[in-house]
This record gives structure tokens, C-alpha cells and sequence, in this order.
């Protein structure tokens, strides 16, 4: 019996993840959109790249959620890009109320799945999906911080003229400018980047990072990142599937600790068939420490305004 996932949006972020997916033949995909004949269209194409492409899976579009009954895992991609002219809270409230229908149909039809946020403002999705699943904290989890960290790992490589392969980095906290690449615990085949490069290249590499989704936008004028977010939210699925256990950092919900507290937020945790099975809580310095809670705190206050539609 094979294994079953579902994406809900069939956008670019969502439509290249049933590609990855497929490609790497995780699981049977469906696609699932409001707009009709898109997800089935779209389906069907990435059905018809498999005799080409030697992969075996079924791949479904639908308008409902029907077909996706007893998925393993669930991809959320749905939801609103920011235009121009929308502010912060404008997008966070259109996009709570998609994310909020589809955890609804999601736990509906598949009540023993595991759910995987990537609709943006990232941290503040998990969190409603968490409060309307009722699942277990584990099985709510968000892509973010792998994202961020191939943005950051992609940068040092650059800038050091090296395999990427060879780059170890990550990046905590929310999903926005308040990020916090660890600079002090990346290396290059185990050599410390902090002795590879002077502290000035490394601030602007960070920055860089940071800025990393925002400078995609800038380039595109009417759309975001959509190959590297959908590559990010794969490897969470096939970590899943596989149970591989790999160490990975994803959005999850907090209970104390880094001293924070009912709220989702990047950090390093191990992934397996259960989803979250283990946070890590690495010893930060002073400043990181500060830069952590400086994030959770803004991660806070998209919380703070879809408090009150929650009832």
C-alpha cells in the first residue's frame, strides 16, 4: 500500500511539491484547489512526466476534499500572496481563514495525518492549524527554517567559492526579517565559518539571508519563491515517510522551551514517522539568545491580532 499525501493549493509552491514528490516517488499525490480544472489539469501533466521521468505514482487533482481520505501527510500551500499595498495583517487575516478551512477538511477526512504549514505569515498558519486540528503538537509542523537555511547555506558557498554539499548551517526563529541565522555554528566540512571569513562578510551574508525571500520578490514584481520553498517542504515529507530521523529546523510549538511559550517557531527538531520527535534546545549565547526571543516576540503579534476570530 502505497503511502498518500495531499497538497492544498495548487499554485506554484503547491504544484512543485506533487512534482517533487512524484519525482522521488514519495507517495500518491493529490492536488487539491478551489479553482475548478487547475489542480486536475496540473495533476494530470505530472501524471504524464512519469513514463518519461521513471516514476510510478498516481497523481490526482480535485476541487474537494473526497479523494484525499487517509492521507499520511498533509502539505498546506493555500493561500493569498501579499500585492502591493497590502499590509502584513491584511494578508495574515485573508490567509487565516484558507488555512483555517483546510485544517477543517484536512482533519475531517484524515484524522491520523501529520499537517505540514507552508502558507505565509508562516508561523502565525501553524498556530491556527494547531488550535483547530487538535492534534497532538508533533503532528503540526511548519516549513520555514530549512528554507532559510538553504537561502543561508547557498549564500556562504558563494561567497567561498565551495560546495554547497559541504556547508553546514542553520537558521532559527520565525519566518521574516527577524530571523536568526546561527553564524556561529555553521562550518565547511567541519571548519568553522567564523575562521573562514571576517565578521563583516558574515553580517552581510546573514542579512542576505534574511533578506533572501524578499529579494526573489524583487526580481519576480508579481510573485514569490516557489522552487526552493516546495524542495524544503519535500525533504520534510520524505523525512516522515522514511522516518529518517533527520535533524532538520521547522516551525513547532513551544512549551518553554528557549524560554518561549504557546507559540510556533523555528528550531531545530528530529523528524520521523511520528513528526516531530524531538526539539533540540542548543545553548545560545547572549545575543542570540535576545535575537530568538526578539523574533518570537513579533511572531506574537500576528498571533495576537487572529486571537479574537478564534472565538
Amino acid at each position: 500500500m502505497r503511502k498518500k499525501v495531499t497538497v492544498v493549493g495548487a499554485g506554484n509552491v503547491g504544484a512543485n511539491c506533487a512534482l517533487r514528490i512524484a519525482g522521488k516517488e514519495l507517495a500518491d499525490v493529490v492536488l487539491v484547489d478551489v479553482i475548478e480544472g487547475v489542480p486536475q489539469g496540473k495533476g494530470l501533466d505530472i501524471l504524464q512526466s512519469g513514463p518519461v521521468e521513471g516514476y510510478d505514482v498516481n497523481i490526482t487533482g480535485a476541487n474537494d476534499y473526497g479523494p484525499t481520505a487517509n492521507s499520511d501527510i498533509v502539505v498546506i500551500t493555500a493561500g493569498f500572496p501579499r500585492k502591493p499595498g497590502m499590509s502584513r495583517d491584511d494578508l495574515l487575516l485573508a490567509n487565516y481563514e484558507v488555512v483555517k478551512s483546510a485544517t477543517e477538511q484536512a482533519v475531517k477526512h484524515s484524522p491520523n495525518s501529520i499537517l505540514i504549514l507552508v502558507t505565509n505569515p508562516l508561523d502565525a498558519m501553524c498556530w491556527t492549524a494547531y488550535q483547530i486540528a487538535k492534534f497532538s503538537k508533533n503532528r503540526v509542523i511548519g516549513m520555514a527554517g530549512i528554507l532559510d537555511t538553504a537561502r543561508f547555506r547557498t549564500f556562504i558557498a558563494q561567497e567561498l567559492d565551495v560546495s554547497v554539499e559541504n556547508v553546514t548551517a542553520m537558521v532559527l526563529g520565525g519566518h521574516g526579517d527577524t530571523m536568526v541565522p546561527m553564524a556561529r555554528l555553521a562550518s565547511v566540512s567541519g571548519i568553522p565559518l567564523i575562521e573562514l571569513l571576517d565578521q563583516a562578510a558574515i553580517d552581510r551574508l546573514v542579512q542576505r539571508a534574511r533578506d533572501g525571500g524578499a529579494e526573489i520578490v524583487k526580481y519576480l514584481k508579481t510573485g514569490s519563491a516557489y522552487y526552493a520553498p516546495s524542495a524544503a517542504a519535500t525533504e520534510m515529507v520524505e523525512s516522515i515517510l522514511k522516518d529518517k530521523k533527520k535533524i532538520l529546523p521547522c516551525a513547532a510549538y513551544l512549551e518553554g522551551e528557549y524560554g518561549i511559550r504557546d507559540l510556533f517557531v523555528g528550531v531545530p527538531v528530529k523528524l520521523g514517522s511520528r513528526g516531530i520527535e524531538k526539539i533540540y534546545q542548543i545553548k545560545l549565547d547572549q545575543s542570540e539568545q535576545a535575537a530568538l526571543q526578539k523574533s518570537a516576540a513579533s511572531v506574537k503579534e500576528l498571533i495576537d491580532v487572529i486571537k479574537p476570530k478564534m472565538g
